[in-house]
């Protein structure tokens, strides 16, 4: 039997034993497997450490490197994701929107799982955990393709976490890692259709442009991050440039991080020479029109290209407008549907930023960086949705669930 099809049959069968499994016994294989994670982290900081050799070796840039190491804070998190979804609400069983009907019939909604989910990622293994920790918790089973630059990682973290389900009578196909790394084993996963009812992908532009152009399986989107913050006319200008420095530095390599500043042209002057110190501490370079250059002179001029380009390094691009209608303008025209936030005192534009901008999570006065599962309190996420179909943005529990409806009667007939 071919190994991907092997793989699919497993995966329906364990979705089988999850689809009705109760929520005590899901919360004890969770804490288990957090536990198995931290007890394992020699074993996978080994693993980890030659995939970051391999990745060094291929001239992988520093963002990338970033989002590749595991290190024992990382592993710590990890399980603590898993432990924060054990301590979640079940959504699985919700019962939403019972109605009587005037013949009698009383009809409802009822959350239930998707069933088997695939999850193509790069190279990232806290996806491991967290893609196992919230499909186990809402029901579905999962099937990972991670990225070849973290195979050794990914195989690490799922024999953890497999060994945590056997331990708990479970299967171990909740959670399968796809060992293959040639691009007709992916190819050929994108159109499991038979086993898989939902694809997500995770990762750069081209990855997921591939997923949704080939895949015969429904695709949740989760884009790429081309990121803004808008420093408006009322703005703050200190706490500007602090939530700027967080969002750009904090970590380069993550989707959430700021990729192009938009500034009123009222503050510029004062504005870019203050951003430009406060980055200079980690040597960000600065792409900016003529205004931004004329303001500050280590800026340099950005071209067409900048304005929608998601860097994941320290660079950053600056574009200068005359009011706020022209900054909603520039953000709705060169973002990725992401994370958008205006730094204002001003209350009507601070009201108009969050009408107008059109992306999944929109900020007044803080950093795009809290776009995050964790820090929106679901534990972990599946990924930032930045569709507008079932999810958008941090996609946790309740976004790996569908609803059927559920009608109680007495006799009736259609008449």
């Amino acid at each position: 039997m071919e190994y991907l099809e092997q793989i699919g049959i497993q995966a329906k069968e364990a979705e089988a034993v999850l689809r009705t499994l109760g929520s005590e016994h899901k919360n004890l294989a969770l804490r288990k497997a957090a536990e198995y994670l931290v007890k394992a982290e020699s074993t996978l900081l080994e693993a980890n450490q030659k995939d970051m050799d391999m990745a060094r070796e291929k001239g992988m840039a520093q963002g990338l490197l970033d989002r590749l190491a595991l290190t024992g804070d990382r592993i710590r998190s990890m399980a603590d994701g898993l432990l924060q979804v054990a301590a979640a609400d079940d959504p699985v069983g919700e019962i939403l929107n019972m109605k009587k009907r005037p013949n009698g019939l009383m009809i409802g909604q009822k959350r239930v799982p998707l069933g088997v989910i695939g999850i193509i990622y790069e190279a990232r293994p806290n996806v491991t955990a967290d893609a196992f920790g919230l499909c186990f918790k809402s029901g579905n089973a999962v099937i990972l393709k991670g990225g070849s630059d973290a195979l050794h990682s990914n195989e690490a973290i799922v024999a953890a976490v497999q060994r945590a389900l056997a331990d708990c009578g479970l299967p171990e196909a909740a959670v399968q890692l796809i060992a293959g790394q040639d691009r007709q084993v992916t190819a050929r996963f994108m159109k499991m259709n038979d086993y898989v009812d939902v694809l997500i992908p995770r990762g750069g532009a081209g990855l997921i442009r591939s997923v949704v152009r080939e895949s015969t399986i429904p695709v949740i989107e989760t884009g790429t991050g081309n990121c803004h913050i808008y420093v408006d006319a009322s703005a703050d200008l200190e706490m500007a440039a602090e939530i700027l420095y967080n969002a750009k530095t904090q970590r380069i390599g993550v989707c959430n991080a700021c990729e192009s500043l938009v500034v009123h042209e009222a503050v510029a002057d004062v504005f870019l020479p203050m951003a430009a110190a406060r980055l200079g501490d980690k040597k960000v370079e600065l792409r900016g029109d003529d205004k931004a250059m004329a303001a500050e002179p280590s800026i340099v001029a950005a071209g067409e290209e900048d304005w929608g380009r998601e860097y994941l390094d320290y660079i950053l691009s600056i574009k200068t407008v005359r009011n706020i209608g022209e900054a909603i303008a520039h953000i709705n025209r060169y973002n990725t549907g992401h994370s958008e936030a205006i730094i204002t005192r001003d209350y009507a534009n601070a009201q108009r930023f969050l009408d107008e901008v059109d992306a999944a999570a929109v900020y007044v006065n803080a950093s795009t960086r809290f776009t995050d599962g964790g820090e929106f309190g679901f534990g972990a996420e599946i990924g930032i949705s930045t569709q507008k179909l079932h999810a958008r943005g941090p996609m946790g529990l309740k976004e790996l669930t569908s609803m059927k409806y559920i009608i109680y009667g007495n006799g009736q007939v259609r008449p």
